[in-house]
């Protein structure tokens, strides 16, 4: 009975989402067909019942904290998923919704600072997804390749290969760096920015709900004035439309000087000599101005790259001489910030105080850390710092168990070694020979 149930309710998930994606790609066309054209009927496919249901299962995959409220998951899913939907549905229908502030929270950065966290309730962000899975079809038939995050079908990694390529011919990059870009989103230029596709007053009203809804920190009510917070669902695509007006700028009148490459509001270009450097950096910060943003004084430089290397999603990109070839080429590899902030997540999961967990459990964690982190970072010339997070590994699991099973087991290095080989415990290695050649190539 309960295999039965559960097969229908897969069933009914994949139509709604069949549904949906169809719904997707027909607005994907016609905003393609006419790259000029305004919908005006966009709000009621909003809260549409397939629509809803596949926000919350995005939603719910995302996972997260609840918001002001304290509603969890569990809470909604104890309630009846089909009676929260049911709610806001009829709550949208008759314009009775209303967003809740954001809590916000704050969380370490890995240069010793912290960084803003807006964290909507789970209401807001299953309404806010609804709104993405509408709209974001038509912004994207606008958007340009050179931009790779937070979008469909593209990622991060080939952002970096296309860095990487770039340099394969150019010397120089302007590193970039807009100071507080979540923070200083100017409502009236995004919100313009939006009309220009949506013409549906009720669409451009719930974003505009969502701008000025407030904040909650430390207690304390804040109006938002400027900004969207890091943290909400289509916070990420209201960022790409702010900045597509700077890719759409770059294609039409900084080409020449250099090659834009963006992923959000982290951007590089990558230019042939020092003059097209300094003006690329020059134009850009003067047209980020139109925009109510400014270039971070400090953090943004231009870079001659067999000088000195620059950090780019997690990578850090230098040119040297190839021991093979001897020609000068472009090498990338984890920076320094990205090989800490590895380093402490393994550090934290082998700590003493984990010391009365099964050996298991903690192996499987690590597992699941080295796996995400070697998949991500095997597109690069990764070798050497793989193989010394391999042997940070052992170090920290050879401390673990010393500490856990003190001196019944006498535990050395021979001992430790035969143990951490023996299959059967399966623990995973960063550096597995041939596997950053095979994703390079199968990448580009």
């Amino acid at each position: 009975m309960h295999v039965e149930k559960d097969q229908n309710h897969q069933r009914f998930a994949l139509q709604n989402v069949e549904k949906s994606r169809e719904l997707q790609r027909k607005l994907y066309m016609s905003a393609k067909r006419n790259m000029k054209r305004k919908f005006h009927a966009l709000y009621d496919r909003i809260y549409r019942p397939d629509i809803l249901y596949r926000a919350w299962t995005d939603v719910r995959a995302n996972k997260g904290s609840a918001g002001i409220d304290g509603q969890t998951f569990e809470d909604i899913e104890s309630g009846g998923v089909e009676q929260f939907l049911s709610g806001l549905e009829s709550d949208l229908r008759e314009g009775r919704y209303r967003p809740k502030p954001v809590l916000r929270v704050k969380i370490p950065k890995a240069d010793g600072g912290e960084r803003p966290l807006g964290i909507p309730t789970i209401r807001d962000r299953v309404v806010q997804q609804a709104c993405r899975i509408v709209i974001e079809p038509v912004f994207e038939a606008n958007f340009l390749p050179n931009s790779y995050g937070f979008r469909p079908k593209r990622n991060a990694k080939e952002a970096v290969l296309a860095v990487k390529e770039n340099l394969l011919k150019n010397w120089w990059v302007v590193d970039a760096d807009i100071k507080s870009y979540f923070d200083t989103i100017d409502h009236d230029i995004l919100l313009n920015l939006v009309g220009r596709r949506i013409s549906d007053r009720r669409v451009l009203k719930l974003i505009r709900q969502w701008l000025r809804s407030g904040v909650v920190a430390d207690g304390e009510y804040q109006a938002t004035r400027t900004g969207t917070p890091q943290g909400g669902v289509i916070s990420p695509l209201l960022a790409n439309i702010y900045l597509h007006t700077l890719d759409k700028y770059w294609q039409e009148k900084g080409k020449n000087l250099g090659t834009l490459i963006r992923y959000a509001d982290d951007f590089v270009i990558v230019c042939g000599n020092r003059n097209q450097a300094e003006a690329a950096m020059w134009e850009v910060g003067k047209f980020l101005g139109r925009l109510k943003l400014i270039l971070h004084p400090v953090k943004t430089r231009v870079v001659r790259m067999d000088r000195e290397g620059f950090d780019f999603l997690g990578f850090y990109f230098f040119k040297s001489k190839s021991r093979i070839s001897g020609k000068v080429v472009p090498y990338v590899w984890p920076s320094a910030k990205a090989m800490k902030r590895v380093r402490s997540a393994i550090r934290e999961l082998t700590s003493r105080r984990w010391a009365c967990r099964p050996v298991e459990n903690v192996t499987d964690e690590v597992n699941a850390v080295i796996r995400g982190w070697r998949n991500y970072f095997c597109i690069g010339n990764s070798t050497v710092k793989f193989r010394q997070l391999d042997k940070f590994v052992q170090d920290r699991l050879f401390r673990f168990l010393k500490r856990k099973h003190g001196n019944r087991y006498r535990l050395n290095w021979e001992k430790f070694k035969g143990w951490y080989y023996r299959s059967s415990n399966q623990v995973e290695l960063f550096y597995i020979p041939g596997i950053c050649t095979r994703s390079y190539l199968k990448a580009t």
